[in-house]
């Protein structure tokens, strides 16, 4: 993509030069440029942080960078939950409410009936 700018004598020649620039630069964008489509399965999460340490991990393709990627990843994710946990409660919601946005999990029997790290076998033990 070399344009050659050294016969700019006149208006027309700066702007056939500006269109072959523009030419150049819709061509490219188009090549490497993706649609992204928001959805409610969106990740919210996902911040510039993410995105950087991703693309350094594309270009390196290093052990490092993945293993880097992938804390951004969990520190990102955990600090969005927090803060969405935080606003939850904190806006005089009872604690019920978070389990519309957690969704509601039995637990496995075995940890229901544990007390002090010993499992309630009998019922001399509860």
């Amino acid at each position: 993509m070399n344009i050659d700018i050294s016969s700019i004598q006149s208006i027309k020649a700066l702007k056939n030069i500006i269109q072959i620039l523009a030419t150049n630069i819709n061509n490219i964008w188009y090549k490497y440029s993706k649609n992204v489509n928001i959805t409610k399965h969106s990740k919210a999460w996902w911040d510039e942080d993410y995105h950087k340490d991703l693309n350094t991990y594309h270009q390196s393709r290093c052990l490092e960078d993945w293993k880097k990627f992938k804390r951004t990843v969990k520190n990102t994710k955990h600090t969005f939950f927090n803060n969405k946990i935080n606003e939850i409660t904190n806006k005089k919601y009872s604690p019920w409410k978070l389990m519309n946005w957690v969704k509601k999990h039995k637990l496995p029997a075995i940890k229901a009936i544990k007390y002090n790290g010993q499992p309630c076998i009998k019922l001399d033990n509860l």
